[in-house]
C-alpha cells in the first residue's frame, strides 16, 4: 500500500504474561482514496520498530504487510503489522523515454 505517513505513534512498552519484555510501535498514512483512506500500521520489536526511524510525517512510503484476526472472548481483533516500509520514490520504474545516448544500439 502506497501513502504519506500523517503519524509516527510513541512506542509502548510492557511484560507479558511469560515475563517476556516486548515494545510497538506504529504509524498512520493516507492512502488517498476516497473512503476509508486512513490505515494503522503495527510495528512489534526493535527490528520492525527501526523500520519507520528515517522517515517523517508528509512522506510518501509504500508498506508490505500482513492482515491478522484473533477470537478472545467472543471479540475479534485485528492487527496489520507493517514488515516493510520504503520510500515510494523508490519503487517508481525508470523513465522510458529518457534521452540517454549512452547505449551500444546501431540504430
Amino acid at each position: 500500500m502506497k501513502g504519506k505517513i500523517t503519524q509516527i505513534l510513541e512506542v509502548e512498552t510492557g511484560t507479558s504474561k511469560s515475563g517476556k519484555e516486548w515494545k510497538k510501535g506504529g504509524f498512520v498514512i493516507d492512502n488517498g482514496n476516497q473512503f476509508n483512506n486512513t490505515v494503522c500500521f503495527s510495528l512489534f520489536g526493535d527490528d520492525k520498530i527501526n523500520m519507520i526511524k528515517n522517515f517523517k510525517v508528509g512522506q510518501e512510503v509504500e508498506v508490505a504487510f500482513n492482515l491478522s484476526s484473533k477470537e478472545f472472548n467472543g471479540k475479534w481483533y485485528h492487527n496489520i503489522d507493517a514488515w516493510k516500509v520504503m520510500a515510494a520514490e523508490e519503487n517508481k520504474p525508470a523513465d522510458l523515454n529518457s534521452s540517454d545516448d549512452s547505449g551500444d544500439l546501431p540504430f
